[in-house]
């Protein structure tokens, strides 16, 4: 299943300063009956959203009108506990197009990549920055270019370079799954298994 094309996103980003995110917390099981890459974004946060009633908590950030954007800012150990592919369905379904933390889970951090949410690790001294930045103007903007594997705070220039599978990263910036990739290169490996002396 193709995705967005990932290059250069500029964005507002969406504050979430919680140490150790684990991926229930995320999206709860109780919402993983799909099997669709659809609708999990009402879900997102579910719990830290809504109360028992389904009425929204006011005091939650994506319920706070203040914060927006593509980007989201989360703490350290973002992504941790269980392997639900359906984590990132949901950060993706929401409308993020990237993920910024200090410290992802291995895992977690796979399942992005695989559906195109670009998970950007940085240094806890530069989420910090971050994070002040967006609390004293919620309108702070960040630039991600892929190409070039940066993250700027454009509101004062600060750069900072991440890191990324060269694999993971040409699939993002042409908006490919690995079965698009193979059926990308498709003649590719129709030529060289031509020349298979069996």
């Amino acid at each position: 299943m193709a995705y967005d094309k990932f290059n250069i996103l500029t964005s507002s980003a969406v504050p979430l300063p919680i140490e150790n995110v684990d991926t229930d917390q995320i999206i709860p099981a109780r919402f993983l009956k799909a099997t669709k890459r659809e609708g999990f974004g009402d879900n997102l946060f579910r719990d830290w959203r809504y109360n028992g009633d389904d009425t929204p908590k006011a005091d939650f950030v994506l319920n706070d009108s203040t914060y927006s954007g593509k980007i989201l800012v989360g703490g350290k150990n973002f992504g941790s506990g269980s392997s639900r592919e359906h984590a990132a369905w949901a950060v993706y379904d929401y409308g993020f197009r990237a993920v910024v933390s200090s410290f992802f889970a291995d895992i977690f951090k796979g399942n992005c990549l695989n559906i195109g949410v670009l998970p950007v690790q940085i240094s806890p001294e530069f989420a910090e920055t971050i994070f002040n930045a967006i609390e004293a103007d919620p309108k702070t903007e960040l630039e991600i270019n892929l190409p070039n594997q940066t993250i700027t705070l454009l509101s004062t220039g600060q750069q900072e370079s991440f890191a990324i599978n060269g694999y993971k990263k040409n699939n993002m910036i042409n908006g490919f799954d690995d079965i698009d990739y193979l059926q990308n290169i498709k003649e590719d490996i129709v030529a060289f298994a031509d020349k298979l002396p069996y």
